[in-house]
C-alpha cells in the first residue's frame, strides 16, 4: 500500500501487480472469470443436492458452499449469465456491451485479479501489527468524528490508493475475526470503501473535465468526509447492533492503559501481535483460502446482481422515473439541464461509470462536474462495491444499500453544487 511513483503517476504496488497480471492474461481473463463463476455455481448446487456429503471433508469448502437457497439461486444465476455472455447466446439484453458484457469484459477481470493479490496480502496487513499501531494512534480522531475504531483508517487508505473492493474485503475479514462489530463493519463498508484515485481520474476524464482534476478531487474529499460524519448517526447504519460475528468474540482493544499514550500503546500492541506470527506456510494457506473465498463467494453474486441491475438501467425507464424526484432539487440548486442530470443520479446505483457516460452528453460544464463528483461520492455500485458487500459477511442488505446510496446522494449533492457554483 506504500505510494510509489511509476511512469510519472502515483500508484501502489498491489495496483501495479494487478495491472501487470491483467496485461499478461489479456483475453483469457473473461474465460477464467466464467470458469470460476460456473464452478462456484455447480459446486454450491451439488453440495446442496447431496445434502452436504459432497466436499464435506473440508470445513473451509463446507462453509463456502453451504449457502441458503436464496444465495444458491443467485450463484446459479451468476453462472448462467456468465455462460450466456461469453457465448453470446440467448437474449441480447443479458450479454450486450452495456449489461453482462460490461461486467464480464470490463469489471469482473479487474475484480478477479485484484482478489488474487488482496487475498494473498491481506494477512500482511492484519497479522503483523500494522492495524493495532495505526488504530491506537488515530483512535482519538476516528471514534469521536466517525464513531469508528482507529484501525478503520487503514481500510479507507487501502480503498483510496488501490480499489474500493480491497477495502470491503479487508473490512469483512476483520469483522469475521472479531475486530469490528456489526455496526462498525456496516459503516466502514458503505462509507470508507472509497473510490480509488485511478477511477476518479477515469470519471473526470469521461466528462471531458480532466483539466479540473484537483478541484474535482478536493470537492469529492470534502463532501465524502461530511457524508462519513452524518451517515453513521442516522438509520439504517445507526440501527445496526454493536454485536460481533461470533457472539462474545470482541478482539478490538481501544482502551489505552495508564502509563501509555496512543503511540507507545500502539507500538506495544503491534509488537505483541507480530510476536505471535506463524510459519510462512500458514499465511500462504490463509491467503489462498482468502482468494478462493472471494472468487467463489463474491464473483457469482457480482455477476448476477450486477447484470440484473444493468439490464434494468439499460432497457427500462426505472432509473429515469426514480430520478424524477431529484429534478426540483437540482433546479433549486440552480443546476443547468436538470432533467438530463436527474437520470444520472440514481443510475449510479447500477454502475459507477454510467452517470459519467450519460453525463458526457450534457453541454453544461457545471452540470458535468456535479455529475462526476456525485457519482464518485455515492460509493454503492452494484456492479462492483455493492455486489462485493452483498457477497461478503458484512451485515448490510440490498434494501439498506439502496437507502444508503440515496442518503449519500442527498447529503453530498448540495455540497457539491455549492462548490461547483464557486468554480464555474
Amino acid at each position: 500500500m506504500t505510494p510509489i511513483l511509476s511512469q510519472g503517476e502515483w500508484t501502489i504496488p498491489i495496483a501495479m501487480m494487478t495491472n501487470s497480471l491483467m496485461d499478461l492474461l489479456g483475453d483469457y481473463l473473461p474465460i477464467l472469470v466464467t470458469m470460476t463463476v460456473v464452478v462456484s455455481s455447480l459446486a454450491s448446487l451439488t453440495f446442496k443436492l447431496s445434502k452436504g456429503r459432497f466436499l464435506n471433508h473440508s470445513k473451509f469448502l463446507r462453509d463456502l458452499l453451504d449457502v441458503s437457497y436464496m444465495w444458491l439461486a443467485i450463484r446459479v444465476l451468476g453462472g448462467i449469465f456468465a455462460l450466456i455472455t461469453i457465448l453470446e447466446i440467448g437474449p441480447e439484453a443479458i450479454w450486450s456491451d452495456y449489461t453482462g458484457g460490461l461486467l464480464l469484459y470490463e469489471l469482473m477481470p479487474i475484480l478477479f485479479t485484484v482478489f488474487i493479490f488482496a487475498g494473498l496480502f491481506i494477512p500482511l496487513l492484519l497479522d503483523f501489527g500494522l492495524l493495532e499501531f495505526v488504530g491506537s494512534i488515530l483512535k482519538k480522531v476516528m471514534r469521536p468524528i466517525f464513531t469508528l475504531p482507529g484501525r478503520a483508517s487503514i481500510d479507507c487508505i487501502a480503498s483510496w490508493l488501490g480499489d474500493g473492493t480491497i477495502g470491503v474485503v479487508l473490512t469483512s475479514k476483520q469483522y469475521e475475526d472479531g475486530y469490528y462489530s456489526q455496526r462498525e463493519a456496516a459503516v466502514i463498508g458503505t462509507t470508507f470503501s472509497v473510490v480509488s484515485i485511478t477511477f476518479c481520474w477515469v470519471i473526470i476524464s469521461q466528462v471531458n473535465l480532466s483539466h479540473m482534476f484537483l478541484p474535482f478531487y478536493l470537492t469529492v474529499l470534502v463532501s465524502g468526509i461530511i457524508a462519513a460524519i452524518v451517515l453513521p448517526r442516522i438509520p439504517p447504519l445507526s440501527k445496526k447492533k454493536d454485536e460481533f460475528y461470533v457472539e462474545g468474540e470482541n478482539n478490538s482493544t481501544e482502551t489505552i492503559p495508564e502509563g501509555y499514550n496512543g503511540f507507545t500503546w500502539g507500538f506495544a500492541q503491534a509488537t505483541e501481535k507480530a510476536s505471535k506470527t506463524e510459519e510462512a506456510s500458514f499465511y500462504i494457506k490463509k491467503g489462498i483460502n482468502n482468494v478462493l473465498d472471494m472468487w467463489l463467494g463474491v464473483l457469482p453474486i457480482v455477476m448476477a446482481l450486477g447484470t440484473i441491475t444493468l439490464i434494468v438501467a439499460e432497457f427500462t425507464s426505472v432509473f429515469s422515473v426514480l430520478g424524477m424526484p431529484f429534478i426540483p432539487l437540482l433546479r433549486l440548486l440552480n443546476i443547468p439541464e436538470a432533467v438530463e442530470a436527474s437520470e444520472t443520479l440514481v443510475i449510479g446505483f447500477a454502475d459507477m461509470f454510467l452517470p459519467a457516460i450519460i453525463g458526457s452528453r450534457i453541454e453544461s460544464e457545471l452540470t458535468r462536474f456535479v455529475i462526476a463528483c456525485v457519482s464518485v461520492t455515492q460509493l454503492i455500485y452494484m456492479s462492483e462495491v455493492g455486489g462485493v458487500i452483498i457477497g461478503s459477511k458484512i451485515p448490510v442488505s440490498f434494501k439498506e444499500l439502496f437507502i444508503i446510496f440515496i442518503q449519500r446522494t442527498l447529503i453530498t449533492l448540495p455540497i457539491i453544487a455549492l462548490i461547483a457554483h464557486m468554480l464555474f
